[in-house]
């Protein structure tokens, strides 16, 4: 999925490439072998607790420590890898207790050390019952070693994404090809273990070295998928699972990207009719459709005429929408600044939020490096461009919003060198506890159809619908219904009754969309610029 990583989650960056290799018998209770031969678990050392050194994470009260795993579970007295974890004890006294609650934001490369804070989000106190632990994945922020390629990759004066000439392919075809390549040699052998499976046993790790019998997950967006392989490789391991924001693990993942395409593309109509619908503090008209020729228009004029001393063409631009159609957190900001780059050519806004959201320099792109080291040898992908080609095109006739930014996001993926798996996991719920699923009915990120899919896999699981939302991952952000629903399962395990069908069991409200204010809409009146270089392009 592209750039799955929720709001919520704070990016840790860090840089490394080398594997660190430390001494197999520096491990207590490396895997040895049973009276019958067959290995034992791998037990890792135990966590040496301490102090934290993310504000955030200090500011709550949180420990962190390192938890030391095989870089290759099917050889545990080779390299050895480090899993940088938080800790937010349970506030309840003993008799209360409720075990680890594990939570992981999504990517896959999102930073989850800090998602240990969590605990105090859920309604009613019900979080304080569990100790939260968040933690970077391997190959992730504060983990050693962490994956970083090209830091400075998605820098300004990149091709135009659509590829409208041979030359444009080509450029994006090398371009892709370079950075694969450029991960072999940062990564090395690191890429052959970075699929979700080896997540899979790294979370097993973390479980043992918690002494616990069964752990409590909450997982975002690809944190979904992890959840859904998790518990068809351990449904006896599962105890209580939050999944909000579904991954079809039919989809996985070349196809998913050009599910979301459409998703997209249908979110994105949506936000130009919010747009309009607020005209009084926006001034880009009162038509949706019309608000979304604007635009395109800018689009095209940007490719000729970059903006903000060259930084903002086509595709910074298409960049800062895309936000859009994930969440409707962002919605006044990029709205703010499309008023103002329309009316009076004034790109600072759009500059800002594109700066924001794509930090450059060493390290920076370790959150994108281990999305590709995980999502790319997670299942097969087309070698054949032809095929991406084709995929692509026909995509972007219906759908040309997000088509080829997301084609060339992952295009990495033909040339990677990590060892791929010949099929995802195939993934079953038949004997696991029941769970809680949620979603809203227009996530394009991960398309509802997902949660319904995934719904159908565990027969035991309830799928909680924010309906007509277009949110990715907006669970613990304040709507009563869904939050409640959360909050009830984790303290006592009740869930609302399943539905016969295949639809969702209890209907809540969606994160709601913003409602402009007096100030913004003065705002975006009467701010003038001093980088107006182009007309109104409306």
């Amino acid at each position: 999925m592209k750039r799955l990583i929720t709001v919520i989650a704070a990016a840790a960056l860090a840089v490394g490439a080398a594997v660190v290799s430390v001494p197999a018998q520096a491990v207590s209770g490396a895997a040895t072998t049973t009276a019958d031969g067959s290995a034992k678990p791998y037990v890792p050392p135990p966590i040496h607790w301490g102090a934290c050194s993310d504000p955030t994470l200090v500011r709550y009260g949180a420990q962190c420590g390192m938890v030391t795993v095989p870089l290759d579970y099917e050889h545990p007295h080779g390299a050895l890898i480090h899993l940088a974890v938080s800790r937010l004890r349970h506030t309840t006294p003993q008799s209360a207790y409720q075990g680890v609650m594990l939570v992981n934001p999504g990517g896959p490369g999102g930073s989850g050390l800090v998602l240990s804070v969590l605990q105090g989000f859920v309604p009613h106190n019900a979080g304080k019952a569990y100790d939260w632990i968040g933690f970077d994945p391997r190959g992730v922020g504060s983990s050693v070693p962490a994956l970083s390629c090209n830091g400075s990759y998605t820098s300004y004066d990149r091709p135009y994404y659509v590829p409208v000439t041979h030359g444009l392919e080509n450029a994006w075809l090398t371009r892709t090809r370079d950075y694969a390549k450029a991960c072999t040699r940062a990564g090395g052998s690191l890429l052959d273990h970075m699929k979700t499976t080896d997540n899979v046993a790294d979370m097993e790790s973390i479980r043992i070295a918690l002494g616990q019998k069964r752990i409590n997950f909450y997982g975002f967006s690809y944190g979904t998928y992890l959840g859904q392989v998790y518990a068809t490789m351990h449904p006896d391991r599962v105890r209580r699972f939050v999944l909000d924001s579904n991954v079809d693990p039919r989809r996985v993942w070349y196809q998913a990207n050009l599910d979301q395409d459409y998703a997209f593309d249908r979110n994105m109509g949506i936000y130009f009719d919010w747009v309009a619908k607020h005209d009084a503090v926006y001034g880009l008209g009162n038509d949706g459709q019309a608000v979304e020729r604007t635009y395109y228009r800018i689009l095209s004029y940007l490719r000729a005429h970059p903006q903000a001393g060259g930084t903002i063409g086509p595709d910074e631009w298409n960049d800062v929408f895309v936000n859009a159609g994930y969440y409707v957190y962002g919605w006044t900001d990029i709205a703010t600044a499309f008023s103002a780059a329309v009316k009076r050519g004034d790109y600072r806004g759009i500059k800002a939020l594109w700066d924001s959201a794509n930090p450059q320099g060493p390290g920076a792109d370790n959150g994108y490096a281990v999305y590709l080291a995980t999502g790319c040898t997670d299942a097969p992908w087309p070698h054949s461009w032809a095929v991406w080609e084709r995929d692509n095109w026909r995509v972007y006739d219906k759908a040309p919003f997000l088509t080829w930014n997301n084609a060339w996001f992952n295009a990495p993926c033909r040339t990677w060198t990590g060892e791929t798996a010949d099929e995802p996991v195939t993934v079953s719920g038949r004997e696991v506890p029941p769970i809680l699923l949620i979603d809203e009915t227009y996530d394009a990120a991960t398309p509802y159809a997902g949660s319904l899919e995934v719904r159908s896999r565990f027969p035991r699981s309830v799928l909680v619908e924010g309906v007509g939302g277009t949110t990715h991952a907006g669970s613990l952000s304040g709507v009563a219904c869904t939050d409640n629903t959360v909050a009830a399962y984790l303290a006592t395990g009740s869930l609302p009754e399943r539905r016969p069908g295949r639809r969702s069991d209890r209907q809540c409200d969606p994160v709601p969309q913003p409602n402009p204010s007096a100030a913004a809409a003065a705002s975006a009146r009467s701010s003038t610029s001093s980088m107006r270089v182009a007309p109104s392009v409306r």
